[in-house]
């Protein structure tokens, strides 16, 4: 015999769908809004020969300058081994080298290379429509909104991760 459910206790079950209330929906919002972004700015970034794992190591390199490799592996997301991959990756198409610190022979620092820079300038000049496209549906408003309230997000007042 079945058991008796009321709705009262039939749990919420998750879906990414549009008005899920459950309390993981956020969060696969986000990730579904993540993963149309990303698309985006790998269509921007693929006639430049590179793709969005390359350009965030790019991102960090000319915002924070020669960066040690430990440090990218922090600033990216990304682990030991795909870090070593992507700069492998850069160097080889002379988009960033690797020098020696001074004073330590065992820690190398990643630097973009004015040709990298290069690069990173004409991806935000190829991104430009792309993004416009990714927030179409928004008022100027409702974009400026969007973009203020990710970075609430991202980056809370208490510095929690």
């Amino acid at each position: 015999m079945a058991a008796d459910v009321s709705p009262a206790t039939t749990p919420t079950r998750v879906t990414d769908r549009p008005g899920d209330t459950s309390p993981f929906a956020l969060g696969l919002l986000l990730r579904r809004a993540h993963r149309r972004a990303a698309a985006v700015m790998e269509e921007a970034l693929r006639p430049l020969g590179i793709e969005l794992r390359h350009f965030a190591v790019l991102i960090v390199l000319a915002d924070r300058g020669p960066t040690v490799q430990r440090d990218l592996v922090a600033a990216t997301g990304s682990d030991k081994a795909g870090v070593m991959r992507i700069v492998d990756d850069l160097e080889r198409s002379g988009l960033a080298v690797r020098k020696n610190v001074p004073g330590d022979r065992r820690v190398r620092a990643v630097e973009i290379t004015p040709q990298g820079l290069e690069l990173f300038d004409a991806a935000h000049v190829a991104a430009e429509p792309l993004a416009e496209r990714l927030v179409a549906e928004l008022s100027p408003v409702e974009a400026a909104e969007l973009t203020d309230l990710l970075t609430r997000i991202a980056y809370p007042a208490g510095g929690e991760a």
